[in-house]
């Protein structure tokens, strides 16, 4: 079930106004999908945020502008201020709730695998898989499971299990998880300390 944000029509795109739209707490956002025309609004900071942290990424939100038909849209983008860590501006992706679409979800790991209790160091070379499903569909996360694993072990996309709701999309071969032995986990070769240092900045050019 989707849950509500409210929103408001954003007119007055000029930037005294957009400055005032976040004085009060508001974030300037666009509303835009297949086929449709991008529309601009304004939604409460505060909501939205708590809308993301209980409900996840990717949620399905029901967003009701006032005085029309609420619509199933989900986000698609955010900014925030780098000085202030306020949000800044939104994108909202409407939604067609029968009609798959392709996202990136997190991939989390979980346990602690058996080869690094032996010394080992588990390795994921990934933080995101690309799943396709219906909207409704979309996991917040994929949790895997390492404990099993063994220093020399490792684990495929292929190795994960079939889920009725989403497929995976990128190359089943691809490795999620792998625990290394402790040496293959360090440089190759340490530095040599009495080597001269390099030169950095400079042009065959310089002092010329």
């Amino acid at each position: 079930m989707a849950v509500t944000l409210k929103a408001d029509k954003r007119e007055d795109l000029t930037k005294s106004t957009t400055k005032q739209i976040r004085a009060n707490g508001d974030v300037p956002s666009v509303v835009y999908g297949k086929g449709k025309d991008s529309r601009t609004i304004t939604v409460n900071s505060l909501d939205l945020l708590k809308t993301v942290r209980d409900e996840g990424r990717h949620a399905i939100i029901s967003l009701a502008v006032e005085g029309e038909q609420p619509t199933n849209v989900m986000l698609h983008d955010y900014q925030m201020d780098p000085i202030k860590g306020e949000l800044w501006h939104a994108d909202f992706y409407i939604v067609n709730m029968a009609e798959e679409m392709d996202v990136n979800v997190p991939l989390h790991l979980e346990g602690e695998a058996q080869g690094v209790k032996e010394g080992g160091v588990l390795q994921q070379p990934v933080f995101e898989l690309q799943v396709r499903a219906k909207p409704a569909n979309i996991p917040e996360t994929i949790s895997v499971e390492v404990s099993q694993l063994n220093i020399g072990d490792s684990i495929a996309i292929a190795d994960l299990p079939k889920e009725s709701g989403y497929e995976f999309l990128d190359n089943e071969e691809t490795t999620i998880a792998t625990v290394v032995p402790p040496d293959s986990a360090e440089p190759d070769e340490a530095p040599d300390e009495n080597a001269e240092p390099e030169m950095i900045g400079t042009t065959d050019n310089e002092g010329k």
